[in-house]
């Protein structure tokens, strides 16, 4: 050891037997605000967007909900945020020198988006990656979230930074990926699923979003957007088919409207039951 050491290694090439390694420099776990609680955590993602990932992560917030959970939504779409607009919240985000406080929906559910902190809804995000990947952190390390049994992370589409932030920084217990019949979504849509697997993170399932138009006149079904290969990329990483949504304009007329809680449906009970069991 050199007398001018100053003790960092960090910044030091020398090697010698005083040598101290960090080894928590590979570790970007971020920590949960003290006052928080969480047990579950949920990342809903898609490898493209205009899927209507949002509007799945909404109802799956809202479903846990109706089954007596405390569900939460992370808006972690930060330049493309609409979490807000589907349950119809106009409220800023608070906070105190303890923390910030997440928007509670008309039925209890905890939100925080950054609408919620934008002077206007209609003010656009134009910041860089980095910042962005801050934001979301912030969202998990500096909100209270108090007594939460499901935390869905709403995430932007693809493979970029602000999915892998989550990944590293936060401890997903599981994620759903939301698609669409088009054949090249299939493409997408194995994207996603290796990124999950080169993190280590569970993926719950699939769920295939405007499979099918019901007609209200005959009852019969038509593949709008082509018949689904959803089983084919399931059974190929076996993973299960948890809903196959059809087209409803009664939902996009809810989600418009910010009354996405009043939505009934049963298109939801398979994937709630799935998550139930996760808490038992």
């Amino acid at each position: 050891m050199s007398e001018a050491c100053d003790q960092n290694c960090n910044s030091c090439g020398v090697e010698c037997s005083d040598r101290k390694e960090d080894t928590d420099k590979h570790d970007f776990t971020e920590r949960l605000h003290d006052m928080s609680s969480i047990k579950k955590v949920i990342g809903v993602v898609s490898g493209k967007g205009g899927v209507g990932k949002s509007m799945v992560t909404s109802m799956l917030a809202v479903t846990m909900n109706r089954l007596g959970y405390h569900s939460a939504i992370l808006d972690a779409d930060i330049t493309g945020p609409s979490i807000p607009k589907s349950f119809g919240i106009k409220t800023k985000a608070t906070g105190t020198e303890f923390g910030i406080f997440p928007v509670k929906s008309k039925t209890g559910i905890d939100i925080m988006s950054v609408n919620l902190m934008l002077a206007n809804d209609t003010d656009p995000v134009v910041w860089r990656g980095p910042i962005i990947a801050g934001t979301v952190k912030q969202f998990w390390s500096e909100v209270i979230w108090a007594n939460v049994d499901y935390l869905f992370i709403d995430m932007p589409p693809g493979t970029g930074d602000v999915p892998l932030t989550v990944f590293q920084s936060i401890a997903v217990d599981g994620i759903v990926i939301v698609t669409s019949p088009q054949e090249l979504v299939s493409m997408v849509v194995t994207k996603a699923i290796k990124m999950a697997e080169m993190m280590h993170v569970p993926i719950l399932g699939i769920i295939e979003n405007m499979s099918y138009f019901k007609c209200p006149d005959n009852d019969k079904s038509y593949h709008i957007f082509g018949e689904s290969h959803l089983e084919e990329i399931a059974s190929e990483h076996q993973l299960e088919v948890l809903a196959k949504l059809p087209i409803n304009p009664q939902i996009s007329a809810s989600c418009d409207k910010g009354l996405i809680e009043l939505y009934t449906t049963t298109d939801f009970d398979k994937v709630g039951q799935v998550l139930s069991n996760m808490i038992g």
